[in-house]
Protein backbone atom coordinates (compact mmCIF):
# COMPACT_ATOMS: atom_id res chain seq x y z
CA UNK A 1 0.00 0.00 0.00
CA UNK A 2 1.36 3.40 -1.00
CA UNK A 3 2.03 6.12 1.52
CA UNK A 4 -0.36 9.06 1.28
CA UNK A 5 0.68 12.67 0.80
CA UNK A 6 -1.56 15.74 0.92
CA UNK A 7 -0.35 18.34 -1.59
CA UNK A 8 -1.56 21.83 -2.44
CA UNK A 9 -3.34 21.32 -5.75
CA UNK A 10 -1.71 24.37 -7.35
CA UNK A 11 1.71 22.73 -6.89
CA UNK A 12 0.44 19.75 -8.88
CA UNK A 13 -0.51 21.90 -11.85
CA UNK A 14 -4.19 22.55 -11.10
CA UNK A 15 -5.30 26.06 -12.08
CA UNK A 16 -7.00 26.69 -8.75
CA UNK A 17 -5.25 29.82 -7.45
CA UNK A 18 -7.15 33.05 -6.85
CA UNK A 19 -5.83 34.40 -10.19
CA UNK A 20 -6.83 31.26 -12.10
CA UNK A 21 -3.24 30.17 -12.52
CA UNK A 22 -1.10 27.32 -11.24
CA UNK A 23 2.16 27.19 -9.34
CA UNK A 24 3.22 23.79 -10.64
CA UNK A 25 6.55 22.62 -9.27
CA UNK A 26 7.93 19.66 -11.21
CA UNK A 27 10.42 18.75 -8.47
CA UNK A 28 7.51 18.26 -6.02
CA UNK A 29 5.67 16.04 -8.48
CA UNK A 30 8.83 14.05 -9.26
CA UNK A 31 9.57 13.50 -5.56
CA UNK A 32 6.11 11.99 -5.00
CA UNK A 33 6.13 9.21 -7.60
CA UNK A 34 5.92 6.52 -4.92
CA UNK A 35 3.04 8.19 -3.03
CA UNK A 36 -0.70 8.27 -3.35
CA UNK A 37 -1.23 12.00 -3.92
CA UNK A 38 -4.23 13.70 -2.34
CA UNK A 39 -4.72 17.15 -3.94
CA UNK A 40 -5.86 19.89 -1.57
CA UNK A 41 -7.31 23.37 -2.14
CA UNK A 42 -9.89 24.67 0.33
CA UNK A 43 -10.51 27.95 -1.51
CA UNK A 44 -11.52 26.86 -5.03
CA UNK A 45 -14.57 24.76 -4.05
CA UNK A 46 -15.91 27.60 -1.89
CA UNK A 47 -15.13 30.69 -3.93
CA UNK A 48 -14.46 29.47 -7.48
CA UNK A 49 -11.52 30.31 -9.71
CA UNK A 50 -10.57 33.05 -10.34
CA UNK A 51 -11.71 34.75 -7.12
CA UNK A 52 -11.08 37.64 -4.82
CA UNK A 53 -7.83 37.40 -2.91
CA UNK A 54 -7.90 36.59 0.80
CA UNK A 55 -5.57 37.64 3.61
CA UNK A 56 -4.80 36.54 7.14
CA UNK A 57 -5.70 39.50 9.35
CA UNK A 58 -5.14 39.64 13.09
CA UNK A 59 -8.32 40.97 14.68
CA UNK A 60 -8.61 41.22 18.46
CA UNK A 61 -5.60 38.92 18.85
CA UNK A 62 -6.96 36.18 16.57
CA UNK A 63 -6.12 35.34 12.98
CA UNK A 64 -9.09 35.72 10.67
CA UNK A 65 -9.34 35.12 6.94
CA UNK A 66 -10.72 38.22 5.24
CA UNK A 67 -11.36 38.96 1.57
CA UNK A 68 -9.08 41.68 0.26
CA UNK A 69 -11.55 44.00 -1.45
CA UNK A 70 -14.91 43.34 0.21
CA UNK A 71 -13.51 42.72 3.73
CA UNK A 72 -15.75 39.70 4.24
CA UNK A 73 -14.68 37.33 7.03
CA UNK A 74 -14.60 33.84 5.49
CA UNK A 75 -12.79 32.11 8.35
CA UNK A 76 -15.65 29.80 9.33
CA UNK A 77 -16.33 28.77 5.73
CA UNK A 78 -12.69 27.76 5.28
CA UNK A 79 -12.49 26.01 8.64
CA UNK A 80 -15.56 23.94 7.75
CA UNK A 81 -14.14 23.06 4.31
CA UNK A 82 -10.77 22.04 5.79
CA UNK A 83 -12.41 20.02 8.57
CA UNK A 84 -14.51 18.17 5.96
CA UNK A 85 -11.33 17.41 3.98
CA UNK A 86 -9.60 16.03 7.10
CA UNK A 87 -12.65 13.91 7.90
CA UNK A 88 -12.56 12.47 4.37
CA UNK A 89 -8.78 11.93 4.57
CA UNK A 90 -8.01 11.12 8.22
CA UNK A 91 -4.62 9.58 7.49
CA UNK A 92 -1.59 11.02 5.76
CA UNK A 93 2.09 10.25 5.83
CA UNK A 94 3.28 13.62 4.54
CA UNK A 95 1.96 17.11 3.77
CA UNK A 96 3.36 19.55 1.20
CA UNK A 97 1.72 22.95 0.98
CA UNK A 98 2.10 26.19 -0.98
CA UNK A 99 4.28 28.74 0.79
CA UNK A 100 2.95 32.25 1.49
CA UNK A 101 -0.67 31.17 0.92
CA UNK A 102 -3.31 32.45 3.38
CA UNK A 103 -4.68 28.90 3.36
CA UNK A 104 -1.59 26.75 3.05
CA UNK A 105 1.48 28.77 4.01
CA UNK A 106 3.76 27.22 6.61
CA UNK A 107 5.61 29.89 8.62
CA UNK A 108 5.64 32.06 5.46
CA UNK A 109 2.16 33.60 5.36
CA UNK A 110 1.94 37.34 5.90
CA UNK A 111 -0.29 38.14 8.87
CA UNK A 112 -1.68 41.64 8.53
CA UNK A 113 -3.10 44.14 10.97
CA UNK A 114 -6.44 45.81 10.26
CA UNK A 115 -4.61 48.50 8.28
CA UNK A 116 -3.34 45.70 5.97
CA UNK A 117 0.26 46.10 7.14
CA UNK A 118 2.40 42.99 7.67
CA UNK A 119 2.96 42.40 11.38
CA UNK A 120 4.61 38.97 11.19
CA UNK A 121 4.81 35.76 9.16
CA UNK A 122 2.97 32.68 10.35
CA UNK A 123 0.81 29.78 9.21
CA UNK A 124 -2.17 29.77 6.91
CA UNK A 125 -5.50 28.50 8.20
CA UNK A 126 -5.14 24.98 6.76
CA UNK A 127 -1.67 24.61 8.19
CA UNK A 128 -2.97 25.54 11.63
CA UNK A 129 -5.73 22.94 11.39
CA UNK A 130 -3.45 20.27 9.88
CA UNK A 131 -0.96 20.68 12.74
CA UNK A 132 -3.75 19.80 15.20
CA UNK A 133 -5.36 17.02 13.17
CA UNK A 134 -2.29 15.30 11.72
CA UNK A 135 -0.09 15.17 14.81
CA UNK A 136 3.49 14.15 14.25
CA UNK A 137 3.41 14.61 10.48
CA UNK A 138 5.98 16.96 9.03
CA UNK A 139 4.59 19.83 6.98
CA UNK A 140 6.76 21.06 4.14
CA UNK A 141 6.36 23.55 1.32
CA UNK A 142 7.61 23.64 -2.26
CA UNK A 143 10.80 25.41 -1.19
CA UNK A 144 11.94 22.17 0.43
CA UNK A 145 11.98 20.57 -3.05
CA UNK A 146 13.56 23.31 -5.16
CA UNK A 147 17.22 22.67 -5.81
Amino acid sequence: MKKKVIVSACLLGECCRYDGKTKEIRSVIEALKEYEIIPFCPEAPLFGTPRERINVVEINGKNRIVTEETNKDVTQLLEDEIDAFVEKHPEADAIILKSKSPSCGHKTTAVLNEKKEIIFYGDGIATQIFKKKYKGISIQDENDFIK
